[in-house]
């Protein structure tokens, strides 16, 4: 940073910099890696002459110090860079007008009959020398064959300035092997470049910058403010009978909500480190499993803490404080929902490059899932059985059957609710289901257990729920399923990729 006068910006957003700091930094990127030769194309283009004069006495100071070979290309060189540069090379139309040391290229023209005039500036004088003048038809010809002229002549005796220049020994000494000064001791560990890239992505997500509180906004409240309406909507809701289907939609909403959400949060935030991702890896700086493991070590906790207020916010509708646990089982549930469609979302972004295609892709996938493993839009027990053990591959069908066992298997839904402030129910000898809607049409369920048993259940004796409603195991397969989606993830940013996979992200 000193060395490319750039410590007075160090705590500056790049967007802030001036048009020749942000040069010099891109500069800076490159001589970090330590190259033997650096191509610089046009490095002082658009800027100003002091700005333009910092620049090359930078790059020639870097080369003197790092033993780093610098080429560059001027197209208007000034005069108080001459001394910085030690050899140049005058091209037209692919023809070597001249190649050698800097001070001796005034000999060499000198020696030719094209001494320079005094108070110009060499550089520009040679440059307009060697350029085609196309201004008129007679000027292009004269031009063409003074430059042919030229050519021929550097030819026959430009080879003691071509070889034996002073420079020209200094640079064959710079790129011998074992002469460069190495700008770094020795390559970062994985640890150093692990925590760097870390620490910058905690810096990105919290920050007082639009882009900072923006993500900030979309990990931590985004799905708090999602349940807040829910909130909202459902805080009138009553002990009747159409609790059971009221409290089914709301845990619809909320598995809705969690995957839905964790998608678009990442959509909105994975692409941008997916693209810097790709740009840094090409070079070589780390690879695919450093790279997600950092992002999901700033992703992860705040997925867990934002999944933590949301569920403070809707649990009171559906159970009681009064047993924590419950309430952390429902927190761990809905984060391990969030967690798994998060890493769907990085898994599918990692081939799909349109934003909006992928979470197309991945919304239309989910509400399948929802559709026919969480027994709530259609029951379990009425699909056909292909699909029905089609739904033991989805994470949905273990968290939507945990947080129904949790809801209505409770001691406030343990009689018959009323069906209204009117008709009370809590007076029949209910057994089913069915009985009961034959006996009275207003009320349809016993208790949560019987209503359990009409979407879960396919045998109709069946009311243990030892396998379906297995709370632990519901619970261990929801976060194997997260788990298991952040360990594909690993391994698919380690394989190699195919060449039109590849092709899509080279911009």
């Amino acid at each position: 940073m000193a060395d490319l006068a750039l410590s007075q910006v160090a705590g500056r957003c790049t967007e802030n910099l001036t048009k020749s700091e942000y040069r010099r930094l891109m500069i800076g990127i490159q001589l970090i890696k330590d190259p033997v030769v650096l191509l610089l194309d046009e490095p002082t283009w658009d800027l100003d002459p002091l700005n333009t004069y910092l620049v090359i006495s930078i790059l020639s100071n870097a080369a003197k110090k790092y033993g780093t070979a610098m080429i560059l290309t001027m197209e208007k060189p000034r005069s108080d860079v001459f001394p910085f540069l030690e050899r140049v090379l005058y091209l037209c139309l692919g023809d070597v007008v001249y190649t050698g040391g800097t001070r001796q290229m005034l000999e060499y023209f000198n020696a030719i009959g094209f001494p320079c005039p005094q108070l110009e500036n060499p550089l520009m004088y040679y440059l307009c020398l060697s350029t085609v003048d196309r201004r008129s038809r007679e000027r292009f010809i004269e031009s063409n064959h003074q430059i042919a002229a030229l050519v021929e002549k550097f030819k026959m005796e430009g080879g003691i300035y071509r070889k034996g220049s002073v420079a020209n020994h200094n640079l064959e000494h710079t790129l011998g092997p074992g002469s460069k000064l190495p700008l770094l001791l020795g390559k970062p560990s994985h640890i150093q470049v692990g925590w760097t890239l870390y620490t910058r992505l905690l810096a990105a997500t919290i920050s007082f910058k639009k882009c900072g509180l923006k993500q900030t906004f979309l990990r931590l409240f985004f799905l708090p403010m999602f349940f807040f309406i829910l909130w909202l909507i459902y805080r009138e809701m009553k002990i009747f009978q159409h609790t059971f289907i009221t409290r089914s939609g709301l845990l619809l909403n909320i598995l809705a909500g969690t995957y839905f959400i964790g998608i678009i949060n990442s959509i909105l935030l994975f692409p941008t480190y997916r693209t810097r991702y790709f740009q840094e890896s090409q070079e070589g700086l780390y690879g695919g499993t450093l790279f997600l493991t950092t992002y999901n070590m700033v992703s992860i906790p705040f997925s867990l803490i934002s999944t933590a207020l949301a569920s403070l916010i809707v649990f009171p509708l559906l159970r009681s404080f009064e047993e924590p646990q419950e309430y952390i089982y429902f927190t761990m549930i809905l984060w391990a929902c969030y967690m798994f469609s998060e890493q769907q979302t990085m898994a599918i972004l990692m081939i799909v490059r349109d934003q909006l295609s992928a979470a197309i892709f991945n919304v239309y996938i989910t509400s399948i899932c929802i559709t026919l493993s969480s027994g709530i839009l259609r029951s379990i027990k009425g699909l056909q059985d292909w699909l029905f053990y089609l739904t033991y591959a989805t994470q949905t069908r273990y968290a939507s059957a945990f947080l129904h066992r949790q809801i209505f298997v409770n001691p406030l839904l343990h009689d018959a609710p009323p069906y209204s402030s009117t008709r009370n129910c809590s007076n029949m000898n209910l057994i089913e289901p069915s009985s009961l809607s034959m006996s009275n049409p207003f009320c349809r369920y016993s208790n949560g257990q019987a209503f359990l048993t009409e979407r879960y259940s396919r045998d109709p004796t069946d009311v243990i729920f030892s396998g379906i409603l297995d709370s632990d195991l519901n619970l261990g397969i929801c976060f194997a399923f997260a788990i298991g989606m952040l360990v594909f993830n690993l391994f698919l940013y380690v394989i190699p990729l195919p060449a039109f996979v590849k092709a899509k992200f080279r911009e």
